[in-house]
């Protein structure tokens, strides 16, 4: 035979190197998926007792994200609630946004404060601190928007 036929190993080969180039692909647009968060303009403060001291002269509620870099659901969030149009516009508007790195030494009392063990959090406290709404885990935009409407 002259090698114009392919043999069941070249076969198997090929198909390895179809899957193994399949699954690299798939895994690299999973981890994008995972965590990419685009920039939003919310005007978040990184410390909560700045944005307490925001919060008593505005009178505003306090809505705090509790997160981290390594956090897939979070960076979900970031990108399908926290980046819209009507979220940001009511965000700034109505609160004093915070968002907390749980991996920030500095955020330890406030992860103590509010006994944080998970990540998303989200928590909406009034102007002096009292937790009003605690939500654990990644909303979706509407869920998202009925927990704001509930202040």
């Amino acid at each position: 035979m002259n090698g114009a036929m392919t043999t069941g190993k070249d076969k198997s080969g090929r198909f390895g190197q179809i899957f193994w180039l399949t699954f690299l692909v798939v895994s690299l647009a999973y981890a994008w998926y995972s965590f990419y968060a685009p920039p939003n303009r919310i005007a978040w403060i990184d410390k909560y007792s700045m944005a307490k001291q925001q919060a008593v002269e505005s009178d505003k509620p306090i809505i705090i994200f509790f997160t981290g870099k390594w956090c897939s659901p979070c960076q979900i969030m970031k990108r399908q609630v926290w980046a819209d149009e009507q979220v940001m516009r009511i965000v700034n508007d109505a609160f004093i946004p915070v968002e907390i790195d749980v991996a920030n030494s500095d955020a330890t009392a406030t992860l103590s404060r509010f006994g944080i063990n998970s990540t998303p959090t989200t928590i909406i406290t009034d102007s002096d601190g009292k937790v009003l709404q605690h939500q654990p885990g990644r909303m979706n935009k509407t869920e998202f928007l009925e927990l704001l409407n509930q202040q």
